[in-house]
């Protein structure tokens, strides 16, 4: 039986959180779409291509390998073999991912891979194009936001924490920008699936969303 869970949003709205908490609840497999992004970005800009050269990063992405595996119950990204998991975060990568995954290239690459963890193991798969186009038929399909200042508020709260300097109107402006990049895209573009529930998180605390994920998920297994 098709079990998997599919959650889609923009920038900050928590998904990655959620999809590890909510796996780890419901026993399943949890393949966090936006850090194989994140790796192909790594890659990007390692080569000291801009994120406006669809030419030269649809040519380069030939040359990359992103793989995932567990290791100690935790997701580890690698790059052409190597750990690249420590530098997913950046926000230099993070506009980076959000520009290249505009681009048909990279959208390909990773594509076949994606739907093969999805085939072998029951999931939940995170991202911006995942109940729309890359598990059009999961079992349940979540479409997880929150608002512009709240997703800010994350963000800077997460830089700080890490020690890193923070411009909190830069923060707003890139989440902004990023939302404008991924709703209007020509590949894929971000957008609720016609048979996704609406979850807005700005008010609700973590436990909250995935409580009400999991109860949705469980009332859909039960039919």
């Amino acid at each position: 039986m098709n079990a998997n869970i599919a959650i889609d949003g923009p920038a900050g709205a928590g998904k990655s959180t959620i999809a590890k908490r909510l796996a780890a609840r419901l026993g399943l497999l949890y393949v966090d779409t936006g850090a194989m992004y994140r790796a192909l970005a790594v890659f990007f800009l390692r080569r000291g291509l801009e994120r406006s050269d669809e030419e030269g990063i649809s040519q380069a992405v030939a040359d990359a390998d992103v793989t995932i595996r567990y290791e100690d119950g935790s997701q580890q990204v690698y790059l052409n073999g190597e750990n690249v998991t420590g530098l997913l975060r950046t926000e230099e990568t993070g506009n980076m991912a959000s520009a290249s995954s505009a681009y048909g290239a990279v959208r390909a690459r990773l594509l076949d891979l994606q739907r093969l963890l999805a085939r072998e193991s029951a999931v939940v798969m995170d991202g911006r194009d995942i109940g729309t186009v890359i598990l059009p038929d999961a079992l349940l399909k979540i479409y997880l936001t929150a608002s512009v200042e709240e997703r800010a508020r994350r963000r800077i709260a997460e830089l700080e924490a890490g020690g890193g300097s923070v411009d909190p109107d830069q923060i707003r402006r890139d989440i902004e920008e990023r939302d404008r990049r991924d709703m209007n895209r020509a590949v894929a573009p971000l957008r609720q699936a016609e048979d996704a529930v609406l979850v807005d998180s700005s008010d609700m605390t973590i436990d909250e969303v995935v409580g009400t994920i999991a109860a949705l998920y469980e009332e859909r297994c039960r039919r």
